[in-house]
């Protein structure tokens, strides 16, 4: 018995996964259409070693050679097409994916064919097996925006770099304010967004991950930071349950400068 296997991925608009066509196909003797155990197995190894979470339907395809009379062999085909399908259903194979069993008759040689014709024409004595994949699941790599989005994925980041501190400073100045405004506009707009509030700092000896709030005379100024924009975005009527805050100190420097660094920005966590 020979094994001959197919994979056709089909690229939709440059998407990171593709639709799948496999094809196994099982050769018989001439004039049979019984299966020894050996690839009885096989063909229900081959279902089996395929991702179940993939196979959206099975089709079994029954061919001949074209010795013989048309409808002996369009018979002959089917016969073989059943036999495949009943070693399936027989292995464990929900028969509600098998969606064709179907005897597709004999395979026309062209009489110019001379080279090779008893291989070419064992080729044809078979049933095909077709598994229909549902395509991978598209790859999303989380990005970076510079505002709130309709369409964000859980990781996005979201820089709200027009709102910056001054040095050990955890105040909103009134520019700020106007920008968490626009910000909280976007977050009423898009209700399923639930985001971390990640605070920074900048300028801190590299043993020194916090800096002190110059206000509170504590070491916890960029968490300070995120709970400067917590609160606000509370008093925009933002609601709590859609909100974390949490300071990350000098851990996270963007390398544009310090005063990008004295920031805040949001970090989706669940849509």
């Amino acid at each position: 018995m020979f094994r001959f296997l197919k994979i056709f991925p089909l690229f939709i608009f440059g998407l990171l996964h593709a639709q799948e066509e496999v094809v196994h196909s099982v050769y018989f003797e001439f004039d049979k259409f019984s299966l020894d155990e050996k690839q009885a197995k096989e063909v229900v190894d081959f279902i089996k070693t395929t991702d179940s979470t993939r196979i959206e339907t099975i089709q079994i395809f029954g061919y001949t050679d074209d010795i013989g009379k048309e409808a002996y062999n369009y018979k002959l085909s089917v016969n073989r097409a059943s036999a495949i399908q009943n070693k399936l259903i027989n292995g464990g194979i929900k028969s509600k994916i098998i969606v064709t069993i179907e005897g597709k008759g004999r395979i026309l040689i062209d009489d110019d064919i001379i080279e090779n014709l008893p291989e070419k024409r064992s080729k044809n004595r078979r049933v095909d097996i077709v598994l229909n994949l549902k395509p991978l699941p598209k790859i999303e790599i989380p990005g970076f925006y510079h505002s709130v989005q309709k369409n964000h994925i859980v990781g996005d980041h979201i820089y709200l770099d027009t709102i910056l501190f001054e040095r050990g400073s955890s105040k909103l100045n009134f520019k700020s304010k106007s920008e968490l405004d626009k910000v909280a506009l976007l977050l009423h707009r898009y209700k399923n967004i639930q985001f971390e509030i990640q605070g920074h700092v900048c300028c801190t000896p590299p043993y020194q991950k916090e800096a002190i709030d110059k206000d509170t005379k504590k070491r916890q100024l960029s968490n300070n930071r995120a709970q400067s924009v917590y609160k606000y975005l509370i008093f925009r009527k933002i609601q709590k349950n859609r909100m974390t805050f949490k300071g990350y100190g000098n851990t996270v420097p963007l390398g544009k400068g310090g005063e990008y660094d004295r920031r805040v920005e949001l970090v989706i966590t669940k849509i």
